[in-house]
């Protein structure tokens, strides 16, 4: 006899069978009975795919790799269909540059998908959100408060402050013999450094559970962010969550609405108490409106929350972890570093911001850095609003659009030996003027136009500035018994380093550099 869990078995495979039968023979019917045209056949080259999921297995694991071998078969453009989308993938500077730039307004909008929906308040936040006045308002108050060159340079002294606490405890792992985990340490200062410039307060006190946890959730919400969901291009089958993403996201979301809320309620509770500058929370708060009547709402303040505390902590923190990573692989590199930074600076004293223009040798180290290891390898989604011409093929509207950044960065045909970490094609004549802030094609890695990264400005800072100040400080090698660095990668919206980078430091400073 059928148990009753055994018959809700089998109906559950039953149906889904019938909707999979469904959808096929629904696409088999409209390829049947729509007329040829030559638009159709004017689409970029690429693989055909399979019946109902099109390309989507032929993505695998790390996408980003599989479309750069797809890129080396199919062209610079290609086009493949994924489930019930089709999507364009640009993969060298020129064709980056036609759908950036050229046709930047076409494409200044991002496509639906589970991790817009469910972790980012339904695209109420910046990175997500439909472009038009909202989006304008939350990225005028960023730039002017927080992003933007002037508001930077307002809160330098609480970058020393929070990159002080870091060396006094790398300094006292150092006393102790013990390797620095160095994602749990960049994590722990750039939340501070965010918190103090959100919230006029550090959120963690004390390196600890809670900062493991907050970077466990940065890291999973970064991956899960990235998966190709399957209910994202085959929307017939999103309520079954055949990946388990979307229950992953409900319960992460959950997490970061909770920690969101209690920071801004004990802002609102400490607003009597405090005397200082406004910080960028009580900005946003008295200034809901903007000319084109936009106002912010409770939710569109916390999903920017979520923005400025997930994007402004991974992305930066996994370049520098890169970074450090092939310099202790490379010991050449690091020794060449110490050389400029004792030349330009000495040894009796921290770095400070205004060396780093006097250090060309580090700004190499970290342009190398965004080159190889960019911190999102498939460049934020974009969609279509409009059919265009894009290298003679067509492209309809609602197009998905991905630049793989990843791609552009190990070209042959653009970079002499791309596998190779070597700043010093940064200092050569040909590459030195190559900036990476969105207008030298060849170097991307926060993307260009007008859905640029809203924080490339300040990254750079925090990427030049800390790592700078983690190489000036200390000696880097890996720890006893460790022969070899693992250099594998794991992909998400964020390219993550897949072992966490631990490393013994040795001070090359006098002991009051280390101090807050």
């Amino acid at each position: 006899m059928t148990t009753f869990s055994e018959l809700i078995n089998i109906l559950f495979w039953d149906l889904t069978a019938a909707i999979l039968l469904y959808v096929a023979l629904n696409i088999l019917v409209r390829s049947l009975y729509s007329k040829p045209s030559t638009v159709r056949r004017n689409l970029p080259p690429g693989p055909k795919g399979f019946p109902v999921v099109g390309a989507l297995p032929l993505l695998g694991n790390m996408p980003h790799i599989a479309l750069a071998k797809m890129a080396r078969t199919y062209g610079p453009v290609i086009y493949l269909k994924v489930g019930t989308w089709g999507m364009v993938v640009a993969s060298t500077p020129d064709a980056a540059k036609a759908f950036l730039k050229t046709l930047d307004t076409t494409f200044s909008n991002r496509p639906p998908n589970a991790g817009a929906t469910l972790l980012a308040y339904n695209a109420q936040d910046m990175v997500f959100a439909h472009y038009g006045p909202r989006w304008r308002l939350l990225r005028k108050l960023s730039n002017l408060h927080m992003l933007g060159g002037k508001a930077l340079e307002d809160w330098a002294d609480v970058r020393s402050s929070e990159v002080g606490h870091m060396l006094q405890a790398m300094l006292s792992s150092s006393l102790r013999h013990e390797a620095v985990a160095l994602p749990e340490m960049l994590i722990y200062s750039m939340a501070n450094m965010i918190g103090q410039v959100i919230l006029s307060r550090r959120v963690f006190e004390t390196k600890g559970k809670e900062v493991n946890e907050f970077k466990d959730m940065v890291v999973e919400l970064m991956t899960s962010a990235g998966y190709f969901n399957v209910g994202d291009f085959i929307p017939a089958l999103a309520w079954m969550d055949l990946q388990g993403i979307e229950k992953g996201m409900k319960s992460l979301h959950k997490k970061f609405d909770d920690l969101i809320g209690r920071m801004l309620d004990k802002h609102l509770e400490s607003a009597h108490k405090r005397n200082a500058k406004p910080d960028f929370l009580d900005v946003i708060l008295s200034n809901h409106d903007n000319s084109e009547g936009e106002r912010l709402t409770t939710t569109n303040i916390k999903a920017l929350l979520l923005n400025l505390f997930t994007a402004g902590t991974d992305t930066s923190s996994s370049t520098i972890e890169w970074a450090l990573a092939e310099m202790i692989k490379n010991p050449t590199i690091l020794k060449t570093a110490h050389n400029e930074m004792d030349r330009v600076i000495g040894r009796d004293r921290r770095l400070l911001e205004s060396d780093l223009p006097k250090l060309p040798y580090l700004q190499a180290i970290c342009k190398e850095a965004y080159r190889k290891h960019p911190s999102t390898p498939l460049n934020l989604p974009r969609i279509s609003s409009q059919p265009c011409i894009v290298n003679g093929y067509y492209i309809p509207e609602n197009t998905r659009l991905s630049v793989n950044i990843w791609a552009i960065g190990r070209d042959p045909d653009v970079w002499e030996n791309p596998l190779d970490f070597n700043p010093d094609r940064f200092l050569s004549e040909k590459n030195v003027k190559i900036d990476p802030r969105g207008n030298n094609f060849e170097l991307i890695p926060f993307g260009a136009g007008r859905r640029i990264c809203a924080g490339a400005r300040m990254a750079m800072v925090l990427v030049e500035y800390i790592l700078g100040t983690l190489v000036h400080s200390f000696d880097w090698e890996l720890p006893v018994g460790v022969d070899e660095m693992d250099m594998k990668e794991a992909f998400g919206i964020a390219l993550q380093k897949a072992v966490p980078l631990a490393a013994m430091v040795t001070p090359r400073l006098p002991p009051h550099c280390y101090a807050p």
